[in-house]
């Protein structure tokens, strides 16, 4: 068993993710995976890093997928004992363009960017070691969706005791309320992406405090992020970030210091906490 600290980076193969694994390469002391849904455009990211001098190894995961959580989370275990940094950051977003019926986006987008990102925190935060570094990108839409949000909705997401299981239901009454046509009449705002990174946002603050009640010693930080708007296939080219800019806050909370007591289970965007 290898004894090597080791990061983990979903969805590397392009955007933000790609740059969060440039960077990581360039200042993590330790292996670096580049995670991907499909092996073949895995490969070619990792051939372009290797181009630049870095080093980063590939691993195939596919997040909505159970199955190929569970084989890299039996790989991590087997190989290195564990994980020291893992940044969450496979996503979808609809462009505002397309016609797919609302309540397909919203069940599709929920899938992905809460559903199975909660799965791989299921599967991997029992493998973070102590003084690891979990971020989970979520995004500024998130705030802005939850100010959009009835008063009633507001106040359970912004709850300090909201549940995982509480947290879920509500997510899965947003899709159901978009198949039924009445999301707005319940008091959701008409943005699936922002309403499943509000999920993310709060998932991170649910977790944070598990961590917190379970395993407090082991100073394992946990925080969501904004990377702000980072020109990418999601964004557009309009967008004011270069994607290895909208990788500086992802980073920077992945490789807080082993001694930081903070941030934890914050929303973090430019670096600096926000209030949600």
């Amino acid at each position: 068993m290898s004894s090597t600290p080791v990061a983990v980076v979903t969805g590397g193969n392009k955007g933000i993710g790609f740059a969060i694994v440039r960077a990581l390469c360039k200042q993590f002391t330790g292996d670096v995976y580049l995670t991907a849904r499909d092996p073949g455009r895995g490969q070619t990211a990792v051939t372009k890093l290797q181009e630049e001098g870095l080093s980063p190894l590939f691993h195939q995961l596919d997040i909505d997928n159970l199955q190929s959580i569970r084989t890299l989370r039996d790989f991590l275990k087997e190989k290195y004992g564990g994980l020291n940094v893992l940044v969450n950051n496979a996503g979808i977003a609809f462009k505002v363009a397309d016609t797919t019926p609302f309540a397909t986006q919203a069940e599709v987008t929920m899938r992905t960017n809460f559903f199975a990102t909660r799965d791989v925190c299921m599967e991997l935060l029992p493998l973070i070691k102590p003084h690891g570094r979990v971020v989970n990108v979520s995004s500024m839409v998130s705030v802005s969706a939850l100010a959009r949000c009835s008063q009633d909705l507001q106040r359970k997401f912004r709850s300090d005791t909201i549940t995982d299981e509480e947290l879920v239901k509500l997510m899965t009454k947003f899709v159901e309320d978009t198949k039924n046509g009445v999301h707005e009449k319940e008091g959701w705002p008409n943005t699936a992406y922002g309403v499943s990174k509000i999920g993310v946002t709060v998932l991170s603050r649910i977790q944070a405090r598990m961590l917190n009640e379970e395993r407090k010693a082991d100073q394992i930080l946990l925080n969501a992020c904004c990377p702000g708007w980072v020109r990418t296939d999601m964004a557009g080219p309009s967008a004011t970030k270069s994607p290895d800019e909208g990788a500086e806050t992802p980073v920077y909370l992945a490789l807080l210091a082993p001694g930081a007591d903070g941030p934890h289970g914050q929303f973090v965007s430019e670096k600096k906490v926000q209030k949600l």
